[in-house]
């Protein structure tokens, strides 16, 4: 097998050839046909992600065909095409994640590779009406955006909804998700660019969240949404707290800019907001995303695809954040 490997912190991963895989009891060997880029893969290149455990094989998902099947799994797998939830150990507890909890990628090898030995537990069907690339596209990102919408921001369809710096992964699965769910969705970002593509995809408009007193125009314009998905934090947290209705939600499943210079406590209990935290999903979680996938025929946007070999160009790109939707890294 090929594998991209990170043996070095701020060091390019590299392309390295390893024995074929073995199956242990409850797992399954993929055979993987695309591999999908998350934010988190470019923060462990960095060395600013917890736990990290060198040499990696990074990447959480992948769409593929499972190639083996190991003791106590069910043969019928073999040669289906599937994804599967990059999020193990979750526990018993819907609410939270057990602290066994973990991802693919990281302790575990993950799916930068040609083969990824996968908990059967993990594994569902390829959406049908998906493509090798998009099925990658979906697991983390979607399941991500689909907690933090619903799971933990209850969305009701009618709402008004603001999800701020439209073009990341999960930003962009989360207005798909809520326009699906029949949401009136805004967005901001720094780019019209972005912001234009957001509007083919669905949203009503949004905001250059630059412009000074961008959420008062949203105010006025719009009205207060009831429910905020953001993932960057920092000194732009008060504007969503501003910005928020009397009762409303803000749910924050990142912290790509830091922490809050401040928190106004005042506003947070006058106005009764809810400020809610979101970390990937449960099981559960994941197979609601799928059904709202399937049902809607919703299709994961791709921004570029890279062959396996130029993994660390895709990686690199990540830095400035230029992308609308996923990359993906294929060995076809």
């Amino acid at each position: 097998m090929k594998c991209l490997t990170l043996n070095a912190i701020k060091s390019p991963l590299q392309l390295e050839e390893r024995p074929d895989l073995m199956p242990g009891p409850g797992e399954v060997v993929v055979q993987v046909k695309a591999a999908a880029l998350n934010r988190r893969d470019f923060w462990i290149t960095l060395g600013m992600y917890p736990g990290i455990e060198l040499p990696c094989i990074l990447g959480s998902d992948a769409s593929g065909i499972v190639k083996s099947c190991g003791a106590g799994v069910d043969q019928s797998w073999t040669d289906r095409e599937i994804i599967f939830d990059p999020g193990l150990d979750w526990g018993d507890n819907p609410n939270v994640q057990h602290p066994r909890f973990n991802i693919m990628g990281l302790p575990r090898d993950g799916t930068f590779a040609t083969e990824v030995i996968v908990p059967a537990s993990q594994l569902s069907a390829r959406p049908e009406h998906l493509d090798w690339i998009e099925s990658a596209a979906l697991p983390l990102a979607g399941v991500t955006a689909y907690r933090a919408v619903f799971t933990q921001g209850s969305l009701q369809s009618g709402e008004t909804v603001l999800v701020t710096g439209v073009g990341g992964g999960v930003a962009t699965f989360a207005l798909q998700f809520a326009v699906a769910a029949g949401a009136n969705v805004w967005v901001t970002s720094s780019s019209s660019a972005k912001i234009d593509r957001a509007v083919e995809l669905g949203a009503q408009g949004g905001f250059d969240y630059r412009d000074e007193g961008w959420w008062k125009q949203m105010a006025k314009d719009v009205g207060a949404p009831n429910l905020i998905i953001d993932s960057a934090g920092g000194s732009g947290y008060g504007a969503l707290l501003n910005l928020a209705d009397t009762g409303g939600r803000i749910v924050n499943y990142g912290t790509t800019t830091g922490a809050p210079e401040k928190l106004d406590l005042f506003k947070l209990f006058w106005k009764q907001l809810h400020l809610i935290g979101s970390t990937m999903g449960s099981p559960a979680d994941f197979r609601a995303m799928l059904k709202l996938v399937n049902e809607h025929k919703l299709r994961p946007v791709v921004d570029a695809v890279f062959p396996l070999k130029d993994g660390n160009t895709a990686v690199s790109r990540m830095a400035s954040s230029p992308q609308f939707g996923k990359y993906v890294l294929t060995n076809e």
